[in-house]
């Protein structure tokens, strides 16, 4: 035990065996004042399995072992499904006895093992498909993915280019190189201090950097929380969310621009401030999305940037084929619309010209060029019909040409679509017209763009959301591995917690002692206190730090802050009713598939679960 006091301290030692954490240590022997607790500040945990709990934190912890000796036997499987997470049929025998079910049901008492996978499908507000009368999808990043690095070099080499020759930058920017590993979605830019930021779901400011240069835990309280009389909301037009795999091209080059002007100083930079370093990055990108650097390159080699899926082409079949509206709602224009779509169909760009669009036969409608969000929010968009051949556009009246087709034998919609499927613009209005759709609750739409996809949608239209993510893959593989630790660090700040109660009962009796001499032990036992959770909160911030950078070397876990939920996981589990990791697993699942949620419960519920004691007023 010497060496187990020596590291945790008395003080904890002494809690840890009250709350049945410790076994074999007293306070008596170990001469430690632990004055009784009264029925008013009891609170005690339930210790689970002793011999677990008492492995858990003297042998498993940072406090007396290296943070590096970190393994786990349950690994994430290559194919996706993670090990270690089935258990045997019949693991709710006990549970259908109690509520007298057990020998009422014929298959539920004794299912198949289930082992997750990074395919799953996971579900924050319940949703049952078979109520969804529409389903649409965005194509960039949701049916069709990228390759990376080698799709998002086409705009990075591009904007280069034209930063240079359009911009008067230094030559210097041709040599810039870029690297989408370096970062993550729910990022904040700071446009005008050149900064990036990683905020949790309070919006406190957790990590920051300025280019790539961390800056000091000091200097970033001071910049983004401790400004007087003043909330940060992070909502000012300098600041921009990284909330799509589209802005990691954004992200490089601006954070290279920013390290550029911090070395060679304002005048090769023509005096440009960061903001406006930012604002010509943006319009270089934009400009190689209109004029051909990304798509035309694209259009010459699919193979080479965009990953085939068929499981794509699959799940959307089988919701045509269960009878669901199908739709595609896209920011990308026709021509390229048609590029992307061909070669996920197809499997090839070399395909029998006489087949070309014949992917449109798994939509019911397509809108391209939508300007999303303008189409959630702005109902005076107009709606044009794209002719597929050539790609020229017509004027409709929409919402009028609808209503005037109307007739008894056919729907105004139906016979506006018999025209033509295919449209440019125009807004949600059409949109639910179209598909005669009555509520925002009967369409489900899949994006993977935080905002424009999720968010709007869900906030101004009332749609069910589905997010992709598919950053979800490396992330559960690697929670996976590194759950032990993650276990210690949650348990070691449970410790604090109890400690600092432990605190407060003792400061309560120092009020009440009437002898010097037992002041004086209370006093040396706050002390103690004070010294054992300055140890352990050393030890479970290295133990937070090494468990982030398994993650990602330089943001950690994209769901986390700190301990916190970080902004990212904030706004997917508020507005995203679903989140899988790509679109096709939802062909995984039947289209009368119901998700249902995990449960939800507050801090005070999740107490009182863990406690062997509760006693009320």
């Amino acid at each position: 035990m010497g060496k187990i006091q020596k590291e945790l301290g008395c003080a904890a030692l002494a809690l840890m065996s009250a709350r049945g954490l410790v076994k074999g240590f007293s306070s008596s022997t170990s001469k430690v004042y632990v004055p009784p607790m009264s029925a008013r500040t009891r609170r005690t945990y339930v210790p689970a399995h002793d011999d677990h709990v008492q492995h858990h934190f003297l042998s498993s912890t940072g406090l007396h072992a290296s943070i590096q000796d970190e393994t786990s036997a349950e690994v994430a499987m290559s194919d996706g499904t993670i090990n270690g997470g089935s258990t045997k049929g019949g693991k709710y025998e006990e549970l259908l006895e109690s509520v007298g079910l057990k020998d009422k049901l014929k298959v539920a008492h004794d299912l198949p093992d289930r082992i997750m996978s990074t395919n799953d499908v996971f579900c924050n507000r319940e949703t049952k498909l078979g109520s969804v009368r529409a389903i649409g999808f965005d194509m960039d990043f949701t049916l069709v993915q990228y390759k990376e690095p080698a799709f998002g070099n086409l705009a990075f080499e591009g904007a280069k280019e034209k930063l240079v020759n359009n911009y008067n930058y230094p030559k210097e920017v041709l040599d810039l190189t870029f690297d989408h590993t370096w970062w993550r979605r729910g990022l904040i830019i700071d446009t005008q201090r050149g900064n990036f930021l990683k905020i949790d779901r309070h919006k406190y400011c957790r990590l920051a950097y300025h280019g790539f240069t961390p800056i000091p835990s000091d200097e970033r309280k001071i910049t983004y929380s401790k400004s007087f009389n003043k909330v940060m909301s992070f909502t000012e037009k300098s600041y921009v969310n990284m909330d799509t795999l589209f802005q990691h091209v954004d992200a490089h080059l601006f954070a290279h621009l920013v390290e550029l002007k911090d070395s060679l100083g304002d005048r090769v930079l023509d005096g440009k401030t960061y903001a406006d370093m930012y604002k010509d990055v943006r319009a270089c990108i934009d400009l190689c999305h209109r004029d051909g650097v990304i798509k035309d390159e694209v259009a010459r080699d699919p193979s080479k940037y965009i990953v085939l899926d068929q499981g794509m082409i699959d799940m959307l079949r089988q919701y045509r084929d269960a009878g669901v509206n199908t739709f595609l709602l896209t920011n990308s224009l026709w021509e390229y619309t048609s590029v992307a779509m061909n070669y996920l169909y197809h499997g090839t760009s070399d395909y029998d010209p006489a087949r070309k669009d014949e992917w449109l036969k798994l939509f019911d409608l397509a809108i391209v060029g939508s300007c999303k969000p303008a189409f959630m929010l702005d109902p005076y968009l107009n709606l044009f019909r794209v002719n597929t051949k050539d790609g020229t556009l017509k004027n409709t009246d929409g919402l009028f040409d609808i209503a005037a087709m109307d007739s008894p034998e056919q729907s105004g919609a139906s016979a506006f679509l018999f025209e033509g499927k295919v449209f440019q613009g125009g807004n949600w209005q059409h949109l639910h017209a179209l598909l005669e759709i009555e509520a925002g609750e009967d369409v489900l739409y899949v994006g993977d763009h935080l905002y424009s996809d999720v968010l709007r949608s869900k906030r101004t239209l009332g749609w069910r959301t589905a997010l992709i993510v598919p950053e979800l893959d490396h992330e559960m593989k690697v929670f996976r591995e590194k759950m032990p630790m993650a276990k210690r660090v949650t348990e070691l700040r449970k410790l604090r917690d109890e400690l600092s109660h432990y605190g407060d009962v003792l400061r309560r009796e120092l009020n009440l002692a009437k002898t010097n001499e037992k002041k004086e032990k209370l006093l040396e036992q706050l002390e103690r206190i004070e010294a054992d959770d300055v140890a352990i909160k050393e030890v479970c911030g290295k133990l937070n730090y090494n468990y982030h950078m398994a993650f990602h070397p330089v943001w950690g876990q994209m769901f986390k802050a700190g301990y916190q939920d970080s902004r990212f996981a904030f706004y997917t589990t508020n507005y995203s009713c679903l989140y899988t990791s790509k679109a096709s697993n939802l062909g995984l699942a039947s289209t009368e598939r119901s998700y249902r949620t995990g449960g939800e419960r507050s801090p005070h519920d999740l107490m009182i679960s863990a406690a062997d004691a509760f006693e009320a007023e």
